[in-house]
């Protein structure tokens, strides 16, 4: 039986008698990232070049830029833990191979002492947030320095069980992944199929073929050569089209205990999945009421039409939207995967029909002259079949996702903290 575990009192609390407490500055030292100009940048991979890793990229793994030759001390491995010092202050990363952005420094320890997975969740656990808020807060710029985080306190479980500690965690994390990897193969087997039945137009003839290289009947349209019968149609055709609003923040009754689902772009943003089922913030019914925001049902197909133009995803709930969006909701005469599809391989118009001198910006008169091929409705139906149980899967994989992350997220505080002590 284990023994039960004793605290003492520390500068930041209570922490088990056996754990160590020392500011980063006495166990790290930080290695801030290379300034270069944009000319020495290049816009694609070349021989003996590394991805410049910056804070905009870092998070979706999907570099633009690229360092050819640079010093190699810039340079990270996996095993380096990545922390940003400037814009979005406090993001942590580790397993990246690339050349460091002056935005960051990476955190260098003995291994010997330190295990980089529990330097890795400690960095991101409430209190170090809330350290570098802190600091940014008594700051005139919003950039944190060397010896501002030198000084945070960092908890020092024995070696063993900072290594339990980080291995739990990051088994978490791992079903996370791949949870959003199953997720990213399903939605390119969704568009795959989309781009074979509507664009290529090989789509099951009545005998089971490919229709257009089977010799299946193509006839002229404003869009190009199309299969005979097949339509071309505006979105107003089709559906209808919504915008969004926001409630006045200075009124809480309008915020305070909502549970009207409320998106904004970053929640677009900030998806693994062509499918969104929660929201970061909800308004009331009162909050609705009298602002511009609508709810809509699910099945519906949000599309940000601001600044981060160009994000979409289907509701497997009731949702309203703030003003950045342009909503659609079917008519009978389309289906929500059909049209989802097909107004994502319309980006290019949709970019070119947007204006704005500081962001691009596509209004719904606009959005609704675009025109789009209509199948006929059984072979509309044909691919829904196929459709709906691949959107099903990413759903519920979603689901999951969340679910995880919210006992990751529960369990951080309480591992660092050691009110839960893990087997060594």
């Amino acid at each position: 039986m284990a023994s039960e575990t004793k605290f003492k009192e520390t500068e930041i609390g209570m922490i088990p008698e056996d754990w160590d407490l020392k500011e980063i500055g006495e166990i790290a030292e930080f290695r801030q990232g290379l300034q270069i100009a944009k000319s020495q940048r290049k816009s694609e991979f070349l021989d003996n070049s590394h991805p410049l890793l910056k804070i905009t990229d870092m998070g979706t793994n999907n570099f633009s830029e690229y360092i050819v030759d640079p010093p190699i001390k810039y340079v990270t491995s996996k095993e380096d833990i990545i922390f940003t010092r400037t814009g979005q202050v406090g993001l942590v990363y580790t397993n990246l191979v690339g050349v460091l952005h002056n935005n960051c420094f990476k955190i260098i320890t003995n291994p010997g002492q330190i295990d980089r997975y529990f330097l890795f969740y400690f960095l991101k656990s409430k209190y170090v947030q809330n350290f570098v808020n802190g600091c940014l807060a008594s700051s005139v710029q919003s950039d944190l320095t060397h010896r501002q985080f030198k000084r945070c306190h960092m908890i020092i479980p024995p070696l063993e069980e900072q290594q339990s500690i980080g291995n739990t965690l990051f088994l978490i994390d791992q079903k996370i992944d791949l949870n959003r990897q199953m997720n990213s193969t399903l939605e390119q087997i969704a568009q795959t199929l989309f781009k074979r039945w509507f664009i290529e137009f090989e789509f099951p003839d009545e005998n089971g073929n490919p229709y257009k290289s089977s010799g299946g009947r193509m006839v002229d349209s404003e869009l190009g050569e199309i299969p005979e019968g097949w339509e071309v149609k505006r979105i107003s055709d089709i559906c209808e089209t919504f915008g969004g609003g926001t409630p006045k923040t200075s009124e809480p009754s309008y915020w305070e205990g909502g549970d009207v689902f409320w998106a904004t772009p970053t929640d677009m943003t900030s998806l693994n999945s062509p499918v969104i089922f929660y929201t970061s913030r909800k308004i009331t019914e009162r909050g609705l009421q009298n602002s511009s925001a609508k709810l809509l049902p699910v099945g519906s197909i949000l599309m940000t039409s601001r600044a981060t133009l160009g994000y979409f995803a289907i509701t497997k709930v009731p949702i309203s939207t703030n003003q950045g969006f342009i909503s659609m909701v079917c008519n009978d005469r389309v289906s929500n995967y059909y049209l989802l599809n097909a107004v994502k391989n319309n980006m290019e118009e949709i970019e070119n029909l947007a204006g704005g001198s500081t962001f691009l910006e596509i209004n719904k008169t606009s959005f609704r002259s675009i025109k789009i091929i209509l199948p006929p409705k059984n072979i509309m139906s044909k691919f829904d079949e196929i459709a709906d149980s691949v959107y099903e899967k990413i759903f519920h994989n979603g689901l999951e996702t969340k679910r995880i992350a919210e006992i990751r997220d529960s369990l951080l505080p309480k591992l660092m903290s050691g009110k839960i002590r893990v087997q060594t």
